[in-house]
């Protein structure tokens, strides 16, 4: 018999009753009420209430202590239970007490209301963290997914294999963590971006359906739903079109979902929504489909338009029914929201009952553009139309979606009870950045065009639509995909389009150029994100809280104290010199 324990609390239940018991755990609280002392001991699985007569038993023991009790399990006195606890109806008599781990330091927070400390608090003593029920259930839930994908994967005959944490350098987007070589001076290793390159080696091997839960580093600042490190449910499968891998998806997370959530998911066949169509709808190309308010185009009916700032502009529009009467406060709100994210003012106008317009820039309408407006944008009394416009087109679309999202959390039109899938495919290969002129890749370098190396010979950059997905719920990209390309020649050629010469892309992609001219089957895949599919389903605000030692939001482990200097024998170890001031 274990000497620590006879019972995990979350097993203590009436049968035990008049039974000697022993149970170890976490001081949680220590109570006097005259005579009689109550002490809550929590373990892993749940919290039971103590109780001795004896002055001395519990005298000098500080708070998240770890104790052994042993004593027998009784009834509580009616109208003393407390339903918050599966144990809220028991407590234990104490008979002996062993302390087994002292806590000799003042807490910085409180275990229990400990999610309500500031963050890097928090993350300093993670450990203590931890012992908070709403964190530990993160990670309990975490490792359920987990049990839960493995399982789905191998019944969908997926084979997990394992790829290289150690490899090498390459433009993938994104910054790379390296590792200095000690062996080999003056080179590095590089912690992958994603295991991009070995899983369509894997294929090339004839693995046929490939998945692992890989780690992804990558050197980006970090955000709410990013950080240094992330996992994500990476897989590849070969003999497939862009179809049957979108069903897989479907599977994935339809079955995640609705087993550990209790939301209403959208049922398969997703919607599919082409990139283009996304970014003119909803300004971005990762759309929360719970809103329910579309953006439009004026510039054809604005053509002419006197209006100072919509002159020579892209004019985007969106209408929201109802809301003409809402007070001026409201929608002062929404003007300094745009202000906020860098618009110079949005313009609105109201349909009144007596169906003239009225609002901030009706004057400097002719009564054909009043009468185009209401009837070609579905205006109703009441209804509000709002104006966002600029000379870029990008720019016009990337503000208007952000008023959409600010218009559906002011109107209180996001069902959290939701979680509304669709995707979002066929991207463009490429995308002009309008500063230097240069293209870029869109997505994933490593896709397949639509019309292959015939695209590159006759259609323009900007025009090239690649075989390239995502999954997006609630505003949320949730994973990543494409058809990679298997054409060496086609392959070069695009990354020759961004800068690179095809020695250059050979050099770099070497293990991809090789392999290849031995055979290769086609083949696509994707890679759900583990972090943000835990964080969607217990309505957390960032990934950190469904990480188990994350950094801070700078990147910054606390706890460990990293990144850290070296000392100068491993500098010297790995011929490093160490030039500059820090701050520089």
């Amino acid at each position: 018999m274990n000497k620590f324990r006879t019972h995990y609390i979350a097993d203590i239940d009436d049968s035990l009753i008049s039974e000697s018991i022993v149970v170890s755990g976490w001081v949680e609280n220590i109570r006097d009420h005259g005579g009689v002392l109550f002490l809550d001991l929590r373990d892993e699985t749940g919290t039971l209430q103590t109780v001795s007569n004896d002055d001395d038993m519990f005298k000098g023991i500080a708070k998240e202590s770890v104790v052994k009790l042993t004593g027998k399990l009784r009834k509580r006195d009616e109208g003393t239970e407390n339903e918050r606890l599966t144990t809220g109806s028991l407590e234990l008599v104490v008979e002996t007490l062993e302390m087994l781990g002292e806590s000799v330091h003042e807490l910085p927070f409180d275990i229990m209301t400990s999610k309500q400390t500031k963050d890097d608090v928090r993350l300093k003593y993670r450990y203590l963290d931890l012992r908070n029920e709403s964190v530990k259930n993160n990670i309990k839930l975490r490792a359920e997914i987990l049990h839960f994908l493995h399982n789905k994967m191998y019944n969908l005959g997926f084979t997990q294999v394992q790829t290289p944490i150690l490899t090498a350098s390459s433009p993938e987007g994104a910054r790379d963590f390296v590792v200095p070589s000690r062996l080999f001076k003056g080179k590095f290793y590089a912690l992958p971006q994603a295991p991009q390159i070995y899983k369509e080696l894997l294929m090339v091997g004839g693995l046929g359906k490939y998945y692992q839960i890989a780690p992804c580093f990558r050197d980006e600042d970090a955000r709410a739903d990013r950080t240094l490190e992330f996992y994500q449910l990476d897989l590849e499968m070969s003999f497939v079109e862009e179809e049957d891998i979108l069903n897989v998806g479907e599977s994935i997370f339809y079955d995640t979902f609705t087993k550990f959530s209790n939301k209403k998911v959208t049922k398969p066949p997703f919607r599919r929504i082409a990139y283009r169509d996304a970014i003119d709808l909803y300004g971005t190309d990762k759309p929360d489909l719970r809103n329910p308010l579309i953006i439009k185009d004026a510039t054809k009916v604005l053509e002419n338009t006197t209006f100072g700032p919509f002159k020579n502009s892209i004019i985007k529009t969106i209408v929201v029914h109802d809301i003409g009467e809402y007070s001026n406060s409201w929608f002062n709100e929404l003007v300094d929201y745009a202000s906020s994210i860098g618009m110079p003012g949005i313009g609105y106008i109201t349909l009144m009952e007596d169906g003239s317009l009225k609002g901030p820039i009706d004057k400097f309408l002719s009564e054909e553009e009043r009468t185009n407006l209401i009837n070609e944008f579905g205006m109703k009394t009441n209804s509000v139309m709002f104006f966002i416009a600029n000379k870029r087109l990008a720019t016009a679309q990337k503000f208007a979606g952000l008023i959409r999202d600010e218009l559906g959390r002011k109107l209180n039109l996001l069902d959290p009870n939701k979680l509304e899938l669709c995707i979002i495919n066929d991207f463009p290969m490429f995308e002009l950045d309008e500063t230097t002129g240069k293209y870029d890749f869109c997505h994933n370098p490593f896709s397949m065009p639509h019309g292959g190396i015939k695209d590159y010979e006759n259609k323009k950059p900007e025009e090239i639509l690649a075989y390239q997905y995502d999954f997006v719920c609630n505003g949320n990209e949730m994973a990543s995909g494409a058809i990679r390309n298997h054409d060496l020649d086609s392959l070069a050629k695009g990354f020759e389009i961004v800068g690179y010469s095809r020695s250059e892309v050979e050099e770099r992609f070497k293990s991809i150029f090789t392999a290849f001219k031995y055979g290769c089957p086609p083949h696509g895949g994707m890679a759900p994100g583990i972090d943000r599919l835990i964080m969607l389903i217990q309505d957390e605000p960032n990934l950190r809280e469904v990480q188990a030692f994350p950094p801070n939001a700078s990147g910054v482990d606390l706890m460990m104290g990293s990144p850290a200097t070296l000392q100068p024998e491993q500098l010297r170890e790995l011929g490093i010199e160490i030039k500059g001031d820090e701050d520089e």
